[in-house]
């Protein structure tokens, strides 16, 4: 753990912690915003989908931005972005009044979903240049529990400031801190371990040297055509889309349903609601593991396609025993079942993905994943519009439709057999 490419992974760990804080608190805020503002729920459910809008739209081009600058700069550059977009949201009310401030609200989502696109597709291609193959699922699933402990985390810190202050308050305090990770990312990062000073020949042994092989370059366009040819990116594209409904509603509509459906207080739910992501955090950890432990075993093939296969059916029927539990407290536990099992799937999908785009996982992830958020683009309404008319079990219904299309798709997808070079090299790599 001494090593340096463990202190980048610290970095982008804490940068994960960081972009899932920032876009939960309006989740949490939401309660407040609604009646100060005179905000619908229908209208919360739209400034979310600002932020999944921008957040999917940027996932590619945020993916080609890192492979153009060098997550360096890239990071340092959406960060900043991001920090900018949390300070317009917890400032516009003080400045804006009426109308005009939805849309403002609406643009700074937007902003900071543009902002965050990139983080996951240029973290991906970053652990690809830092990290020898048969780590990749690992620390995917790793830095995925950072998205997760940053989920749990924001009701825990959100509501009490809410309640000692204000939401926008809240916001401001909490946003702060992302600026001295900025800079000590823009001082200390180097997109290679090449690069890097402090970076011995020891460790680049155990790295590996991948390098002549990240150097092959095509035009875009013919990046994207061979991606298209390949039916292995699709339908990681699809399985990761159905995966990401359940997602997000677990991630963003958990303390909603605590506070409307079970009818515990504020800061009782604030404590409960971080239960389902605390859960997913040791399943993303634990589900990398796994991925890699079967990978090990099984050639990777077969590794990526086990926790899927296994866990997406398994969270589909928690989610509706879920739903219709009769205690409150019971529900609450399935829930974070149901979120842990869908969380152990993170390694899976993410080393897969890299596996098929050896040397060009920063855009195969960034197509992944705007899949991924075209779940949520099309949850966040669907959602929205049934737990508005009290009929949350037709969303957990859907969830657990949507979680088995998911898994079957993984029987189709072939980690061995992407469009990048060097196809055989990843098994060996992994496997070793």
């Amino acid at each position: 753990m001494s090593r340096i490419r463990w202190r980048i992974f610290g970095f982008l760990f804490t940068f994960a912690f960081i972009g899932y804080f920032q876009q939960k608190s309006i989740t949490v805020a939401a309660e407040r915003m609604m009646p100060e503002l005179h905000l619908s729920q229908q209208q919360i459910g739209w400034i979310m989908q600002a932020f999944v809008l921008g957040y999917t739209l940027f996932q590619l081009p945020g993916g080609l931005l890192g492979q153009k600058l060098g997550a360096r700069v890239a990071f340092t550059a959406i960060g900043t972005v991001a920090f900018i977009a949390m300070l317009a949201t917890a400032l516009a009310p003080y400045l804006i009044a009426g109308a005009a401030l939805f849309p403002v609200l609406l643009g700074a989502q937007l902003l900071l979903g543009l902002a965050q696109g990139g983080i996951y597709p240029i973290s991906a291609g970053t652990f690809e240049s830092w990290f020898p193959p048969r780590h990749w699922a690992w620390v995917q699933g790793l830095q995925s529990m950072g998205l997760q402990i940053g989920a749990a985390m924001t009701p825990l810190l959100i509501a009490p400031l809410m309640s000692a202050f204000d939401w926008q308050h809240a916001i401001l305090y909490t946003t702060l801190p992302a600026l001295l990770v900025i800079a000590g990312w823009a001082w200390y990062a180097r997109d290679t371990p090449r690069e890097h000073p402090q970076v011995r020949p020891a460790e680049l042994i155990e790295i590996g040297d991948r390098f002549p092989e990240q150097g092959h370059r095509r035009s875009v366009a013919a990046h994207l055509a061979a991606l298209l040819r390949s039916r292995h990116v699709p339908l990681l594209f699809i399985s990761y889309l159905c995966m990401n409904y359940t997602f997000y509603l677990l991630a963003n509509w958990v303390f909603l349903y605590l506070v409307q459906q079970r009818h515990f207080s504020i800061l009782e739910s604030s404590w409960l609601a971080s239960v389902p992501p605390l859960t997913a955090a040791a399943g993303a950890g634990i589900g990398g593991w796994l991925a890699g432990m079967a990978c090990r075993r099984y050639g990777t093939r077969w590794g990526y396609r086990l926790v899927p296969l296994i866990a997406m059916p398994a969270a589909g029927l928690l989610l509706l025993i879920a739903v219709h539990a009769n205690n409150a407290y019971f529900a609450v536990f399935l829930l974070a079942s149901c979120y842990g099992l869908v969380e152990l799937t993170e390694g899976s999908f993410w080393g897969g993905a890299m596996s098929i785009g050896r040397g060009d996982s920063m855009m195969v992830c960034g197509v992944m994943n705007t899949g991924g958020n075209l779940g949520g683009i099309v949850g966040i309404p669907i959602v929205a519009y049934w737990s508005g008319q009290q009929r949350w079990d037709v969303a957990f219904w859907i969830g657990t439709a949507l979680a088995l299309v998911s898994a079957v798709a993984w029987l189709a997808i072939d980690t061995q057999a992407g469009f990048g070079p060097d196809r055989q090299a990843v098994s060996e790599g992994v496997v070793n």
